[in-house]
Parts: C-alpha cells; sequence; structure tokens
C-alpha cells in the first residue's frame, strides 16, 4: 500500500489594495467620517498684524507726536530683549534705527517712507512687525497697505523689501498724509 504524495494545497494571497482603490476607499471615509487626527493639517495661523498698537495709549501718543512733529518714547519688550520705540519731529525710529520717515510735501501734507534696509533688518521681530502695520493702518489716507509679511519676511506686493533695495534703493515711498504741523487759521 503505497500511496502516491499528491501536490501540497496551494496557499492562498491575500488580495492587495490597488493604488487606485486606496484612494477611492480614503475618499470616501473622508466624505463619511471626516479626516483622522493624523490626517488634518494645521490650520494657518493669521494674524492680525498692528491690532495690538492701534488701541495702545502710548501707540497712539507716538502717532499724535509724529504728526505734530514733536517727540515722544516708550520701550517695548519682545522675547526678553527691550526695544525703544521712539519719534522725533519727523523719524519713527524702532531700537535706534529710523523705519518711517517723512518728508514735506506741500503746506499741509508729507510724504510717508520706510526705509527698506533697517525694516529688513528687524524682520525677524514680532515687535518690529506689528508696528510696520500699525503705522500703515494708523494712517486712513494711505488706504490699504500693499505691505504684506509671510514666512518672516516682508513684501511689497509681490517681490520682498529685499530685492527692492537693490534696484530702487532704500528708501519706499509709502503715500501721503495729511499732517498737523501746521496750525490751522480761524476765518472770520
Amino acid at each position: 500500500m503505497t500511496t502516491t504524495p499528491g501536490k501540497a494545497p496551494k496557499k492562498v494571497k491575500e488580495k492587495k489594495q490597488s493604488p487606485a482603490e486606496r484612494l477611492e476607499a480614503m475618499r470616501y471615509n473622508h466624505m463619511m467620517y471626516g479626516p483622522t487626527v493624523g490626517e488634518m493639517r494645521p490650520a494657518a495661523k493669521k494674524s492680525n498684524y498692528g491690532s495690538s498698537y492701534l488701541t495702545h495709549p502710548k501707540f497712539q501718543g507716538l502717532m499724535t507726536a509724529f504728526k505734530k512733529g514733536t517727540a515722544f518714547k516708550f520701550e517695548v519688550t519682545d522675547k526678553g530683549k527691550a526695544y525703544t520705540i521712539s519719534t522725533d519731529e519727523s523719524h519713527i525710529s524702532f531700537d535706534g534705527k529710523v523705519i518711517f520717515y517723512s518728508r514735506p510735501l506741500n503746506k499741509y501734507e508729507d510724504n510717508l517712507l520706510l526705509d527698506r534696509a533697517s525694516a529688513v533688518q528687524y524682520q525677524g521681530t514680532e515687535a518690529l512687525v506689528h508696528l510696520a502695520f500699525a503705522v500703515l493702518r494708523s494712517f486712513s489716507e494711505l488706504g490699504t497697505p500693499q505691505l504684506s509679511y509671510l514666512q518672516n519676511q516682508f513684501y511689497y506686493g509681490s517681490e520682498t523689501l529685499e530685492t527692492g533695495i537693490a534696484e530702487q534703493g532704500p528708501n519706499l515711498l509709502i503715500g501721503a498724509y495729511k499732517h498737523n504741523k501746521a496750525p490751522e487759521k480761524i476765518k472770520k
């Protein structure tokens, strides 16, 4: 009695999911249940730059002094370091460097200019970023500022401030604003 050994039964392979099937399954799961915790992307951080300065009495005093052409000074702390923000007649300085300054346009208006080199030097400092946007937002006659801040860099329009320095120089004309230097005469 000899038996011939037969073939061993074939192993059943598990069917793998193709990439197209996997995508379809994920699409269905997202539609039905939403993304899982690991799949969720972090929300983009939106900052309302300058809003904390606009309502602060020290900043309002700074802007009043800048428009009148007088001196004003205060300190702000950012990441444990104190920075001095000051104005003296036609300049707004941050840590001793001139950031904004004005030049006479006519009897009632001045041009507001931004020193790109100084702004680029301190663009990683959050206190300067908020100051720059607060100054621009405090002048309603300038309209919506073209200055923006993304990934620790200032942009004016679509170009960084740094690229404009080589082509046009460090001075950037922002626009004209009304000052309070000339007292209004009362008509009788």
